[in-house]
């Protein structure tokens, strides 16, 4: 016996209460076991599948029909458990996009090396590098930047910091043993990097920081830095590991690399109108296109140094993301208590270096460094201060970890101003 059925539910007897059923879609057909068909009486019963558990109810057969709902169920929550189950995987996501995706680079560039070599070989890093930075420079706000001329003392000493303070303590760093020696080279030239390009500000503007303050350092110190960022590689790092760099050359390389594209979306953001209004409605989207262009830089240099990087041992590795771990906080140490000392002399917490706002600013901002001018960097010098993959890693690391850290540097500070207000209400 063959039926024909868009979607029906078969009940088949013998002699009796149900004991079969089976389902069947638009096209299908059954055929009833020989036995069943040809001895005894044979009863048959077709019903549309339930929807819901009040048609499941319906009929003379309820607890047989509790039994068929479960084998229709609509598909829609079936789809609804498993979206509610990857929501807190997509949102992990979104919010960590930047160390996921610089992780993704690497490990993609130590499995499976070939498409990297071949990007590099194709000059690829050269355009990842102009995107990083053009689209900075298409997400970069000016509107609040007077805001930080009242803060102007402050700012003084975070460039000084960024770029003279911080830099100095890549002789230090020189002085340390590890295998491979690019591991020490690259956090010292780490080191000579101007802020990074947003996290800085994020974070300034979550704990409450004079982030117009945060925004003007920022912009002030990559501009600047392209010029000093040369001459204290050459003079700090270069002459450390006695070898030569050359600063001219890598001054025009910066000029190119980093200010050209910087400029150029800067420049589209202020001259085509609803250009801002655009990106401003996508910075997440824009972020996210950033991380991208940045993760393609250390994959591309991974994959080049693979067959080292599998030479190294893994204790290696992890003394060298301890250092750049207490690099960072050296930073912190340093740029905490020179702000305070600051303050007292000063005029105490009337003073600008004494205001909270201004102090987590800085604190915050010249204690970080950028991980794109790093790697733009490291392009451009033809290894000689090392294999560039090894001289990135890690960069990589200390760059994901130095966000981290101030994470809790500023849930810190959150719970304090949370604990100061409770005293006040009460």
């Amino acid at each position: 016996m063959i039926m024909m059925a868009e979607q029906l539910r078969l009940l088949y007897l013998v002699g009796g209460p149900p004991r079969h059923s089976l389902l069947l879609q638009r096209g299908g057909h059954v055929t009833l076991p020989f036995e069943q068909r040809t001895g005894g009486r044979c009863y048959l019963r077709l019903r549309p599948c339930a929807n819901s558990r009040a048609e499941a109810h319906q009929g003379s057969h309820g607890g047989h029909q509790k039994e068929d709902e479960n084998h229709c169920q609509p598909r829609h929550l079936t789809v609804a458990k498993v979206l509610d189950t990857v929501k807190p995987v997509l949102k992990f996501a979104r919010t960590n996009f930047l160390p996921l995706a610089l992780i993704t680079g690497v490990t993609i560039g130590l499995v499976n090396p070939v498409p990297g070599c071949l990007a590099q070989k194709y000059s690829l890093s050269n355009w990842s590098t102009f995107g990083i930075f053009l689209v900075s420079g298409l997400t970069l706000r000016s509107g609040e930047m007077s805001a930080a001329i009242e803060a102007w003392p402050a700012g003084a000493f975070g460039l000084v910091s960024i770029l003279l303070f911080t830099p100095f303590i890549s002789r230090l760093v020189l002085q340390l043993k590890l295998i491979p020696q690019e591991f020490v080279t690259g956090l010292a030239m780490f080191c000579c990097m101007p802020t990074t390009l947003s996290s800085g500000v994020a974070l300034t503007q979550v704990v409450g920081g004079n982030s117009a303050l945060a925004l003007s350092l920022t912009v002030a110190s990559n501009l600047l830095g392209i010029v000093t960022v040369p001459f204290m590689l050459s003079k700090l790092v270069a002459q450390g590991v006695g070898v030569s760099v050359p600063a001219g050359e890598l001054l025009k390389s910066l000029t190119l690399m980093i200010l050209v594209p910087l400029l150029l979306g800067k420049g589209i953001r202020n001259s085509f109108n609803g250009v801002a209004k655009f990106v401003d409605e996508r910075r997440e989207l824009f972020s996210m296109i950033n991380s991208i262009f940045l993760s393609l830089v250390p994959w591309m240099q991974v994959s080049g140094s693979r067959a080292l990087l599998l030479t190294i041992s893994p204790m290696n590795f992890i003394s060298a993301i301890a250092i750049g771990m207490c690099l960072h906080f050296i930073f912190l140490s340093l740029n905490t208590v020179i702000m305070h000392s600051l303050s007292l002399i000063f005029g105490g917490k009337r003073s600008t270096f004494g205001k909270e706002n201004n102090a987590r600013a800085i604190i915050i901002v010249a204690s970080q460094k950028t991980l794109p001018v790093m790697v733009a960097i490291v392009g451009r010098l033809g290894g000689v201060l090392g294999e560039a993959g090894l001289l990135v890693i890690p960069c990589v690391a200390a760059h994901i970890n130095q966000i981290i850290m101030d994470s809790f540097l500023v849930n810190i500070w959150l719970q304090q101003d949370k604990r100061a207000l409770q005293v006040k209400e009460t």
